[in-house]
């Protein structure tokens, strides 16, 4: 058994059932997805400050950009948001993409967008954004019916494979690019929902493998083609929990199943 299968069997023996059962599980997880799932986009942002707002509320001291604290203060509400819907596993659905995208991107909008844009935090775009080197993006009239098809396919889809799923839901999330900013966040937080809901281990793309992440989503947008993607996810999957683990370890060294990987 390969050490992703491992990694997918244990999170289903955990049986995550309640919002304490994944708080105990995405203990060190939580926070390490914070830093780099902002990271990657917002080179200010730091582990130590991320940590502290997870675990304290707040940065003392803070000398940063407002906007990197608001970020990663918003990915701590998001947690929040989502911690009851994970365990009741809420299905993917255009309300829940707006409202994640609100919490994660309130107070960050910059004045052209907010004022000269009329865009807001939690509604689709309203201007023609186009990304990557492919020049990506749906029109804004078609963003919701494009979401919509996918969610409609995903969800067809279901738990027969739900991390080639998530794979295909996140290449055409950024595909759509549905948003005027935040699309990277929002769609790796539902990423990650989706795997969740669908009884499958979260992951963090770490800012350091970016380059490769990146590659992936063009390869899609070139060719269609996920199977870089998944084996990508793969990956990150193991990496994400061997690096979690370790944390968790440091804090209660007495703490079982925190070496899965070595079984």
């Amino acid at each position: 058994m390969g050490q992703y299968d491992i990694a997918v069997r244990q999170w289903q023996e955990w049986a995550v059932k309640t919002s304490a059962d994944l708080d105990l599980r995405l203990d060190s997880f939580r926070i390490l997805f914070a830093y780099n799932s902002g990271k990657i986009e917002n080179p200010d942002i730091t582990y130590h400050d991320t940590r502290e707002i997870f675990e304290n509320g707040k940065v003392v001291g803070y000398t940063g950009s407002t906007r990197s604290l608001f970020e990663q203060q918003n990915q701590k509400t998001c947690y929040e948001f989502l911690r009851e819907k994970i365990p009741a596993k809420e299905p993917l659905s255009i309300s829940l993409i707006l409202e994640i995208h609100r919490v994660l991107t309130e107070g960050t909008y910059d004045e052209r967008r907010y004022v000269e844009n009329g865009e807001r935090p939690g509604e689709f775009k309203k201007h023609d954004y186009v990304t990557g080197v492919n020049e990506v993006g749906s029109y804004p009239d078609e963003v919701e019916s494009d979401l919509s098809v996918l969610i409609e396919e995903v969800n067809s889809i279901g738990n027969k494979n739900p991390l080639k799923a998530g794979a295909y839901f996140h290449a055409r999330f950024e595909n759509i690019h549905p948003f005027a900013d935040g699309n990277g966040r929002v769609g790796r937080t539902l990423l990650n929902y989706w795997l969740m809901i669908n009884d499958y281990p979260p992951t963090i793309i770490y800012d350091e493998d970016k380059s490769v992440y990146y590659e992936a989503l063009q390869k899609y947008d070139e060719q269609e083609a996920l199977d870089s993607l998944v084996a990508f996810l793969e990956e990150q999957t193991v990496k994400t929990w061997t690096h979690s683990m370790e944390l968790s370890r440091s804090k209660d060294p007495e703490r079982k199943g925190l070496s899965f990987f070595m079984l």
